[in-house]
């Protein structure tokens, strides 16, 4: 989805993603001219914000990191939240944006409503941005695009699905949710996304979906993507009830300043660029 007003920023190489959530936001800068992302920052939250609170970090991190007082060629927003729905291209109707989420999200009558198209199996992203947020980058900036981080998830896990035979199930984990990918044969089998505590809340919504799937955790093979580690507590309880477990890869086609942590860390942020 883009956002556009008739301002304009003087035209640089440089190129802005920032990805927001209640419990935390994190921003890179991509040189055009090098190739080469120059800021990788994130920031987690000491708990859960509501968006105006959201907003009140976002000013504070514009006022405070120099880097964000570039000139941008390009802005983008990824939207990180419970408010969206999947519907197919041919059943999607845009006069009935509301009636795809109240039955599996709370929204309220003054939510703007909007949506991503995934040209990649036909499907619209139905969602809430907040829209704070993206009124303040419009002021700010002018021009920008943002999407849903489902749709940027979605849309590079079929990518790398698309010519494979087999049936994957990807797990994006995020501070205080996660997301579950199922791709078989190339083609989206299910999407979903968990709020979890502990390692057993992980573990259970990963085998309670496996089982609604008849995918045999002996032979599943699992992916991970985000915020996890060999090293985590996460993986360990995975790993004691999935065999077949690898991690996930950006395939950058970029050079950084600084690695990121993990070949596979911060996958929404870095594929929206």
């Amino acid at each position: 989805m883009a956002q556009t007003n008739n301002s304009s920023n003087e035209l640089t190489n440089t190129e802005l993603s920032i990805q927001i959530s209640l419990s935390g936001l994190s921003f890179c800068i991509l040189n055009r001219n090098s190739n080469t992302i120059i800021n990788l920052s994130e920031f987690q939250f000491e708990k859960k914000l509501n968006p105006l609170a959201l907003l009140d970090r976002l000013k504070d991190l514009f006022n405070t990191e120099q880097a964000l007082s570039l000139n941008f060629s390009k802005v983008s927003v990824v939207h990180d939240n419970d408010l969206s729905a999947l519907m197919p291209q041919d059943l999607f109707n845009e006069d009935h944006l509301a009636d795809y989420l109240k039955f599996n999200a709370k929204i309220l009558k003054s939510d703007y409503i909007t949506f991503d198209s995934i040209l990649e199996n036909h499907s619209v992203n139905v969602y809430v941005p907040y829209i704070n947020i993206n009124n303040f980058i419009y002021d700010k900036f002018g021009a920008f695009t943002f999407k849903h981080s489902s749709t940027v998830l979605i849309e590079n896990i079929l990518q790398i699905e698309r010519n494979k035979m087999n049936t994957r199930l990807y797990v994006h984990v995020c501070t205080d949710h996660f997301e579950i990918v199922i791709v078989e044969h190339g083609k989206l089998k299910l999407y979903n996304s968990f709020a979890y505590g502990t390692e057993a809340d992980f573990i259970y919504y990963i085998l309670f979906t496996a089982e609604q799937l008849k995918l045999d955790p002996e032979t599943l093979k699992l992916v991970l993507l985000g915020a996890i580690d060999k090293d985590d507590h996460l993986y360990n309880i995975a790993y004691k009830y999935i065999r077949h477990i690898s991690f996930g890869n950006r395939n950058d086609r970029f050079k950084f300043d600084t690695q990121p942590q993990t070949r596979y860390s911060n996958f929404t942020l870095i594929k929206n660029i």
